[in-house]
């Protein structure tokens, strides 16, 4: 499966996944979802999931 990131964007992830030691841009960027969506789904009920989400910007 193929992800669409704009462009600018994705240099700044290839430059961070090569100082962080990351094999690729894919492995670092498959590791941050990862960890990511570890952390909203330890998440105790609903409404702690769209505060974490609040948190992060992706909801108002």
């Amino acid at each position: 499966m193929k992800v669409n990131i704009d462009d600018a964007l994705y240099l700044r992830v290839k430059k961070v996944a090569e100082i962080a030691g990351y094999t690729s841009a894919d492995e670092f960027v498959e590791h941050m979802i990862d960890k990511e969506l570890a952390k909203l789904e330890t998440a105790d009920s609903d409404s702690d999931v769209e505060e974490r989400l609040k948190g992060l910007g992706y909801l108002e």
